[in-house]
């Protein structure tokens, strides 16, 4: 019946989009060429990137500054035209009457007008859509050391992370984390069991070119689970036509021996292109001041990717396949009481075990001991984009199996999820009217979760999900109007389990059996909305306002956990009487984009119906004889509210233009209503951050180095006093600053780069600290000291080496 219905209603789609289509010829093989100067003093620019968002396509200019690109449909498109050290611009072009195009770019400390696409109904520049949203280019993840690409990103005002050590992130938006943030990684949601604390995301960091953010519920192109916002990670454009290249990177870092090498190779001959990568991650215990080398925090990682495609006239059809593996150890922090020296178990030949004192050997392998889990994530998507006259249908078809082990002994796993995902995601643009733009769409996922393993947390259970959207754009001068509607449906249904007397599968028939999980089944609908607006008050200023809804359905184990989860030392049990949360956010912004100053100041709040969390039971609800000898956690909701936001602010004072004054600050606030002071604030809320960078820029340092920087700065984080107190779920965390530094260049020679030098020390003067979202904080004490917890990693210098290589041949 929900497959009828699906394709009843995008029959539907496809006959408005005719209706709309039919005056506009066939799509027909268009070309554009033009120059690109500098406007002040005319010379050409060589190597200027020429990028179509909608098409992932573009181009460079030649060294007299021309460019030329053909098999572009004859329709409406945006053209993003960049350039290091200008100001980017943005063009609208209809290609049916313009063949010609030239560009003269103004110099620009900052790189502002940037064109974003994430819940667009297409490209356009950031400025002028009232959603906020970040952008994260390659170039600043370079920058920047980080263990995976939820750490790259945790910089960014806005977004943190909850971490479990150095090899397991999971993002947190605004205080919001969890299945309320939706990671989108080749054009589809990444699906990973993403309820559990330590699950983390199953992407390559190397693979991804550019990260945008967007904050809050107003993505109405992704549904359910979009409450706090979207992390698009987007894969490198296709390359110009009559180009094979790629790069080698390795990347060590010090403090935990990290060594992260990858290998990309990639083409474009007559329309066919291709692209391939392979990584491959490894690091031993991370170390600080307060714990030495903490055991068992190393991970493996490695990671395989390739695209192959065909760009033409009529659109493009690419498809992505990918293979992650990771290797995480699970740090329980178990120490000797006397020393406070952390403890290994050994498993004896007669299947006992006995705990050790762990010592050099075990914190510097680079092969994680048990418990450990292992996740392995497969991926299959194809996009499809289709130019018709001047509409655009673009369909998705996606297929993932993530398959993850949690391993009590070397060779013994207990929990053991496959989890199957398919997704789809089927849009139709329709041709712009008396500029206004409208696209419609359907998506959803169906998922199938089995449990393989002889310890059990989560039922098994199947979900089908489904929704259908309509996005309006209109533009009005200096004033962008957008807004959309939307409506999800999401049914749950789990399967019951019964246990036998020695923890194996019964029936439940069986005499002796009892249940573990009841069966159940639900189904969830809810409506999203969000309407917006931005005007350009000036050149150089602007403001936004937005206001959204958004829609969340409770997970799988938010409804029906019921076990001892070994990497969170807790036992959790659901509530199947969750009801879905509901959102209402306000957003506003205003910004200034000018030669020498750029900064943005983003204010929000958001009232949560039926949000839900995590809480420790009371110890006449908790009896740790009932719940395997750990404290029981139990999912619960309540009406929560949250406000907060994040001021940004880029200085170059003139005439020294090569100095930058970075700051920002980042804030948020959530509580609960009608709670007494211990239970009012939430679990797991980041404190206040600032973050200080002096940065010098140079052009050319001599005739072998260019594009050289360097920065320094501190990153202060404030005292998280607000925490949810009851029953102990959670205690204050001490603010602590950071120092860090970076230093880079490239190393050229007759205008060509040879290879990229970065390098970079995070937390130089090893300060010890814990983050208010570490889950490591919440071990046990160590007798010795007196302290409680795990501290984060110490001073860490990181090192990368970027080798470009080309076999394009005539340049």
């Amino acid at each position: 019946m929900q497959q009828k219905i699906i394709f009843l209603i995008w029959i539907s789609f496809l006959s408005i989009g005719s209706g709309f289509a039919l005056p506009y010829p066939n799509s027909t093989n268009a070309h554009l060429s033009g120059k690109v100067t500098d406007k002040t003093t005319g010379e050409s620019l060589p190597g200027v990137s020429i990028y179509f968002p909608d098409l992932k396509n573009g181009t460079a200019t030649k060294d007299d500054g021309s460019y030329f690109i053909d098999k572009l449909p004859a329709t409406k498109l945006l053209i993003q035209v960049s350039y290091l050290g200008y100001k980017i611009q943005s063009r609208q072009l209809d290609l049916a009457k313009i063949q010609t195009a030239d560009f003269e770019l103004e110099l620009s400390a900052t790189e502002i007008g940037e064109v974003v696409v994430t819940g667009q109904s297409s490209g356009i520049e950031n400025n002028r859509t009232p959603s906020p949203i970040a952008v994260v280019p390659r170039a600043q993840m370079l920058q920047n050391s980080s263990s995976n690409i939820i750490d790259a990103l945790s910089k960014v005002p806005g977004v943190s992370q909850v971490t479990t050590g150095a090899g397991i992130s999971k993002p947190v938006i605004r205080g919001m984390g969890y299945n309320r943030v939706v990671v989108v990684n080749d054009g589809i949601r990444q699906e990973g069991q993403q309820w559990g604390d330590e699950h983390g995301i199953e992407i390559d960091e190397n693979a991804v070119n550019r990260v945008e953010i967007l904050k809050g519920p107003a993505s109405l192109a992704y549904g359910s689970d979009a409450m706090a916002g979207v992390i698009n990670m987007i894969s490198a454009p296709t390359l110009p036509e009559g180009t094979i290249r790629g790069n080698i990177s390795s990347n060590y870092q010090t403090n935990n021996g990290l060594i992260d090498n990858s290998a990309n190779l990639a083409g474009n001959k007559n329309g066919l292109i291709w692209d391939a990568r392979y990584s491959n991650k490894m690091a031993h215990s991370y170390q600080n001041r307060y714990d030495g080398f903490v055991y068992n925090s190393g991970f493996r990682e490695q990671a395989a990717s390739t695209m192959l495609g065909i760009n033409r006239s009529w659109g493009f059809s690419h498809l992505h396949l990918s293979y992650y593996d990771l290797k995480p150890g699970i740090i329980e922090g178990e120490r000797d009481s006397l020393t406070g020296k952390f403890l290994k178990t050994i498993v004896n030949s007669d299947g006992t075990t006995t705990d050790e004192i762990a010592g050099s050997s075990d914190f510097h392998s680079y092969q994680p001991n048990a418990p450990f889990q292992k996740i392995n994530h497969y991926k299959a998507v194809w996009n499809n984009s289709l130019f018709l006259g001047q509409s655009q249908l673009e369909t998705t078809i996606g297929f993932q199996q993530n398959r993850r082990k949690e391993f009590e002994t070397p060779d013994e796993y207990g929990l053991y999820f496959l989890l199957n995902t398919l997704n789809y995601d089927i849009k139709y643009t329709l041709p712009e009217k008396n500029d206004w733009k409208l696209t419609t769409g359907i998506n959803g996922m169906w998922q199938n979760s089995q449990n393989k393993g002889t310890e059990f947390l989560v039922p098994e259970y199947k979900l089908f999900d489904f929704g259908i959207f309509a996005i309006a754009n209109k533009k009005i001068g200096k004033l962008d109007i957008s807004g959309g509607i939307r409506f999800d449906t999401r049914s749950e249904t789990g399967k019951a389990l019964f246990l036998n007397e020695d923890g194996g599968v019964a029936i439940a028939s069986d005499a002796n059996a009892t249940q573990r999980f009841g069966a159940f089944s639900q189904t969830f609908r809810g409506t999203s909305a969000s309407l917006g607006a931005t005007y350009q008050i000036s050149e150089s200023i602007y403001t936004k306002l937005n206001i959204s809804r958004g829609f969340r359905a409770p997970n799988i184990a938010e409804l029906a956990s019921n076990g001892v989860h070994e990497g969170t030392q807790r036992y959790e049990i659901g509530n199947s009487n969750l009801k879905p949360e509901s959102s209402l956010q306000f957003d506003y912004a205003i910004g200034m984009n000018t030669t020498h100053v750029s900064a943005e100041l983003n204010l929000f709040t958001n009232a949560v119906n039926h949000f839900i969390f995590s809480k420790k039971l009371s110890s006449s609800e908790d009896s740790q004889d009932q719940y395997n000898g750990l404290p029981a956690f139990q999912f619960t909701e309540g009406n929560a509210r949250f406000y907060g936001g994040e001021f940004q602010i880029d200085i170059h004072p003139h005439p020294l233009d090569w100095l930058h004054l970075e700051n920002s600050f980042s804030y948020v606030n959530a509580t609960l209503k009608n709670q007494p002071s211990e239970s009012r604030h939430l679990p797991f809320i980041p404190a206040p951050v600032w973050v200080s960078d002096v940065k010098v820029d140079f052009d050319k340092l001599n005739r072998f180095m260019a594009n050289a920087y360097f920065k320094v700065g501190i990153e202060k984080t404030w005292a998280q006093n607000n925490y949810y107190a009851a029953y102990d779920t959670e205690n204050a965390t001490p603010g602590y600053t950071l120092l860090n530094m970076a230093f880079g260049t490239d190393f050229t020679s007759r205008h060509k780069t040879l290879f990229s030098l970065y390098i970079s020390g995070n937390n130089l003067t090893d300060v010890a600290y814990q983050s208010h979202l570490s889950r490591l904080k919440y071990t046990a004490m160590n007798n010795a000291t007196g302290r409680t917890g795990i501290y984060n990693m110490g001073r860490n210098i990181s090192i990368k080496l970027l080798i470009p290589i080309d076999f394009s041949g005539k340049k």
